[in-house]
């Protein structure tokens, strides 16, 4: 499983690079990083229930959490160290309407951008389903969990990258 989220990382990472929405070299944000595990934990009920009807809107949905957990770090660190923060965001709005609360409540998007930005989530999410496809993972199992967590944490890391870069922090202001 670490071979294979090791390819979901250079996958995202190269992509994101090529459009110019992260620099070649990942910026660290440990405070962001360290709710990895603390938003997993609440999301995945939603994110697995979602996922046999909407597979691109269940992953996708992470990479809009982490973009959101940066720009809240960014804002007030004493926010981030608030529990629950997915549950607080999935309930302004709904689950279904996860993206366009972050989009335009958190991220503070005009349209245009906000357009841009759910193009290029879809394009991430669509990738990483392709590429869980591709592992002919049987269903239901041990394994298809396993993959389905190694996909949303890089989609999650990503979207804090991504939106620490739009935020102006690089690897060397860190």
């Amino acid at each position: 499983m670490k071979e294979f989220e090791e390819q979901l990382r250079e996958d995202l990472h190269q992509f994101l690079v090529g459009i110019k929405a992260i620099d070649e070299r990942l910026p660290e944000c440990p405070d962001v990083e360290d709710k990895w595990e603390e938003t997993a934990r609440a999301y995945l009920p939603d994110g697995i229930r979602e996922y046999k009807d909407y597979p691109t809107v269940s992953l996708g949905w992470m990479m809009y959490i982490g973009m959101a957990l940066a720009k809240l770090w960014d804002l007030d660190i004493v926010a981030l160290s608030k529990e629950d923060l997915y549950v607080s965001m999935r309930e302004k709005r709904g689950f279904d309407y996860l993206d366009e609360y972050i989009r335009e409540e958190v991220l503070l998007l005009n349209e245009e951008d906000s357009k841009a930005m759910e193009k290029m989530v879809g394009e991430c999410a669509s990738r990483i389903y392709n590429a869980l496809m591709r592992q002919r993972i049987e269903p239901g199992t041990k394994e298809a969990f396993h993959a389905y967590v190694a996909c949303i944490h890089q989609l999650y890391l990503m979207g804090v990258a991504i939106q620490l870069n739009r935020m102006g922090y690089h690897m060397t202001q860190l």
